[in-house]
């Protein structure tokens, strides 16, 4: 904290700690000898030059400035001064006489204003309040940068294609995929409807070995029980009712690519049996035919079905199963993914109408039950009916009760998962992760140590 008086007695009031020892700021009291205490790095001076320097060379986050004879214009302008130089320093003004002039110094910045006599208490308490929200940015800046430089080198070694990974959670799905596409494995992908399972299944193809060939994605829960099998194998002419013609299949048209299964769950159990032929030998007949044929396919299928309780309840193959998921990518839903809302509504945006200040805030805690998808059509709707030159709150028309969900009550130890969701809630902010959590800082960072969860 910089202290910026015509009072050099004034000045003389106020002692400081180092931070850079103590790693975390002291609460603020008063020492031995009744002068004020705060948890800072060190800073005084009275003329422009000392407030350069310090602001320059220690990287102040609170500057509390005033000036001799109460004149008013003075403390705002050095309060102007200071946020048009260093616009991440809060600053508190100081001897204050008029409601006019306290206006005035809000709008040249300051975060808080004085009267002299100060309120030692009132003083600390403001203090304090703007270190804490000074490190809080900066603990977010740090992450946003660490999140950006990982995003750029993820961006440079692979084809991400057009995915937004903006979120720590997708990042590390995101990379997985990469890993394991040079592979010929089976990946299955798990995660609700709509959180975007078919773009993870895209990168894991344009990074394979198979990359030039076929990506042919079949969703199975949209076609009729009685016609997978033909979809999947293909089907000679009168195989079926309608069948006028021979036509291939799906593993015919992905040979020397990839195939996509969406919705596995929704196979038939014959189905299945015959999809877990071809996994393990390559090999099928069309409906309608004895000719055995050869294919050589990677298969990526998704779900968003509980798959074991599936095979508990005898409707899916448990040896199937275990083919599909030799690696598993679980991909979270986008209400688990904040840092993702904001840039995916920029891509889905396609005109020159912006988001308001409030309709970003909005569109962040909402819970999105429908996932991207659910993102996508209310901002394509948002668009096309917005009156105005930006999309406000009421052109989103979302339901007021769906907000994004957070714990009622803090967990007495969190896992892993409670952690890093809380941490994405929370934009990797660990003080206010650790409050939601009910942990103190060191407790938290101790079990994010235990866990391998990274602290920055």
């Amino acid at each position: 904290m910089l202290v910026v008086d015509a009072n050099f007695h004034l000045r003389g009031l106020v002692t400081f700690r180092d931070i850079e020892k103590a790693k975390t700021y002291p609460l603020a009291s008063k020492d031995s000898q009744g002068r004020l205490r705060v948890g800072a790095a060190v800073g005084t001076g009275a003329d422009t030059g000392d407030r350069v320097e310090a602001l320059a060379a220690a990287g102040v986050d609170v500057v509390v400035v005033d000036t001799a004879h109460g004149h008013s214009r003075g403390v705002i302008d050095r309060v102007r001064w200071v946020k048009e130089n260093f616009p991440q320093v809060q600053v508190i003004g100081g001897n204050i006489a008029t409601a006019e002039a306290a206006l005035d110094l809000v709008k040249a910045g300051a975060a808080d204003y004085l009267a002299k006599p100060w309120d030692d208490r009132k003083l600390l308490t403001t203090v304090n309040n703007l270190l804490e929200l000074s490190e809080t940015r900066r603990e977010l800046d740090r992450r946003r940068e660490r999140e950006q430089r990982n995003r750029s080198a993820l961006e440079a070694r692979y084809d991400l294609r057009g995915a937004v990974v903006a979120d720590p959670a997708s990042e590390r799905v995101v990379n997985l995929a990469c890993q394991v596409a040079r592979s010929a494995l089976p990946v299955l992908i798990t995660g609700p409807n709509g959180a975007g399972k078919e773009k993870i299944a895209e990168i894991i193809q344009a990074n394979s070995l198979v990359a030039k060939g076929a990506f042919v994605a079949l969703n199975c829960g949209a076609i009729p029980a009685e016609l997978i099998e033909a979809e999947l194998f293909g089907s000679e002419a009168g195989a079926y009712t309608g069948a006028n013609k021979a036509r291939e299949g799906k593993f015919e048209a992905a040979d020397g690519g990839t195939l996509f299964l969406d919705e596995i769950g929704n196979l038939s159990l014959g189905g299945q049996m015959k999809l877990l032929r071809v996994l393990e030998t390559g090999r099928f007949e069309r409906l309608g035919s004895n000719r055995e044929r050869q294919v050589k396919v990677r298969v990526i299928s998704a779900t968003n079905a509980d798959l074991p309780a599936m095979i508990r309840d005898g409707q899916f193959r448990e040896d199937l199963y275990y083919r599909l998921n030799t690696v598993e990518l679980a991909l979270p839903p986008l209400a688990e993914r904040p840092g993702d809302i904001l840039p995916l509504a920029e891509r889905f945006l396609q005109g020159d109408k912006p988001l308001s200040a409030a309709a970003a805030s909005a569109l962040q805690r909402h819970a999105w039950p429908g996932n991207v998808r659910e993102l996508r059509n209310v901002l394509q709707r948002a668009e096309l009916l917005a009156s105005g030159d930006r999309i406000d709150v009421s052109d989103l028309n979302l339901p007021r009760a769906a907000t994004a969900p957070r714990p009622a009550t803090p967990t007495a130890d969190p896992d892993r998962h409670n952690i890093e969701a809380a941490l994405a809630r929370n934009h990797g902010i660990i003080a206010q992760t650790a409050a939601e959590l009910g942990l103190s800082r060191q407790a938290l960072y101790r079990r994010m140590d235990r866990y391998g969860i990274p602290r920055e």
